[in-house]
């Protein structure tokens, strides 16, 4: 049973729907990561309460720092921020529902952690499915 979940492109549409599954079961959300939807992304994150929320774009990161500066949520960003996400040690299973190559830092990161991972981004086995099933057979992660 999944205890907690990080949501790698949560403004997207798959992202959005995991985020109504976890609500509606009442899984926590411990990270959240977008691009740049970031009027989106605050709605999310008062809503939810991560603990941590990772913003891609440099600039938007920055933005929503400040958006969110009454809260006690931690913000990162760029391509260390979606990794941190997926590694999270409350996490147990990353949804990656981001667009394109830049899923797969983060899903090899989070399988080196032995989480389970719900990877709804083909570009990450279009590119090194290889690599990804072997690292996740070598290290025992679903």
């Amino acid at each position: 049973m999944v205890k907690s979940i990080s949501v790698l492109g949560c403004t997207g549409s798959i992202g959005r729907q995991t985020i109504a599954v976890a609500e509606h079961i009442g899984m926590p959300v411990a990270a959240l990561t977008a691009n740049r939807k970031i009027d989106l992304l605050e709605e999310q994150a008062r809503r939810l309460h991560p603990r941590f929320v990772a913003v891609y774009d440099e600039q938007a990161a920055k933005q929503f720092k400040i958006a969110v500066a009454d809260t006690d949520i931690q913000v990162g960003s760029g391509i260390e921020g979606l990794i941190r996400a997926a590694t999270m040690e409350e996490t147990d299973c990353v949804v990656t529902a981001v667009s394109g190559a830049v899923g797969l830092k983060p899903t090899l990161a989070a399988i080196d952690g032995k989480k389970r991972i719900a990877l709804a981004n083909k570009e990450t086995l279009v590119c090194a499915g290889d690599i990804v099933m072997a690292r996740a057979a070598e290290k025992g992660a679903e």
